[in-house]
């Protein structure tokens, strides 16, 4: 067992912007003990209308803070990075650079609950149009279940409504309605919120279900809501890994960093992570060195 001296590694989680604030709360709900580094490159949001090539750079910039400032372990905390990025993160900086360390993404813990939770083998996955045109859901589910059937379904309309905070029923509901139902009269059981943002919108989605819904499939659905999973399977991981577990820091506390400090990232921050936080601005692109 490391010792208490030896416990100087942090928790990253970076997300583009705001999103990943909700799956960091989970993690530090179920796993309060460690020091967590939270970073949102806020100044060049949202990543899913960017090249492969400029995706990954940006990733890669805001892993390489998170590596020099103690991180043990990253969560890339995006669909979007998770998509576009994380296997050659893994695959060819991880080595080359950092080769103690761990970068995991948020697509694979939902994909592989989804899996599990199907009966029937339909799947349906709410995201944006950019995770949906990466196909990288649809993907990790076939190489895992070649048989289950995918329906994907891009919402390009409800990060801007989380964003905004226009997140009333009278709002929502139609709106969400227009998405889901294509979905379920493919008869999907099991459906993925396939973007940071959406977890937020998990009662309103639950109401449409109840209400606008009911006809076509009551309460039959499951829902695989990213921060929950991506949670369990980090508290499984650490189970699994005491090589990284051993040198996390058990200071129980979160540090916030974005690249453009604004009173909405505080306050949707705040929102999001469900408590009041305290953001510091940084820089993280190699042109500002």
């Amino acid at each position: 067992m490391a010792s208490q001296g030896n416990r100087n590694g942090s928790i990253g989680v970076f997300d583009s912007g705001f999103g990943g604030l909700d799956i960091l709360r989970c993690i530090v709900a179920k796993l309060p003990q460690y020091h967590y580094l939270y970073l949102g490159d806020t100044q060049r949001t949202p990543y899913g209308t960017r090249t492969q090539g400029t995706i990954y750079q940006f990733s890669r910039e805001a892993v390489d803070f998170l590596f020099k400032r103690g991180c043990e372990l990253i969560i890339l905390a995006c669909n979007t990075a998770s998509a576009e990025a994380l296997r050659k993160i893994q695959q060819e900086y991880l080595p080359q650079f950092f080769s103690q360390n761990k970068v995991l993404g948020v697509i694979i813990p939902a994909v592989e609950a989804a899996v599990g939770q199907t009966k029937n083998g339909k799947v349906g996955i709410m995201a944006t149009e950019g995770t949906v045109k990466s196909g990288a859901f649809e993907r990790e589910i076939l190489r895992r279940s070649p048989n289950t059937r995918v329906f994907q379904a891009a919402c390009p309309l409800l990060v801007p409504i989380v964003e905004a905070g226009e997140d009333s029923p009278e709002i929502v509901l139609p709106i969400l309605r227009k998405y889901l139902v294509p979905l379920f009269e493919q008869g999907i059981d099991t459906l993925i919120l396939g973007c940071t943002h959406y977890g937020l919108l998990e009662k309103q989605i639950r109401q449409a279900l109840r209400q606008g819904l009911g006809q076509v499939v009551g309460e039959k659905v499951s829902l695989i809501v990213e921060g929950e999973v991506v949670a369990e399977k980090l508290a499984d991981y650490l189970a699994r890994h005491s090589e990284i577990e051993q040198k996390l820091n058990l200071a129980g506390e979160v540090e916030f960093f974005t690249t453009d400090l604004t009173d909405k990232f505080q306050e949707l921050g705040s929102q999001f992570f469900g408590k009041p936080i305290d953001p510091q601005k940084v820089e993280i692109s190699d042109k500002n060195g």
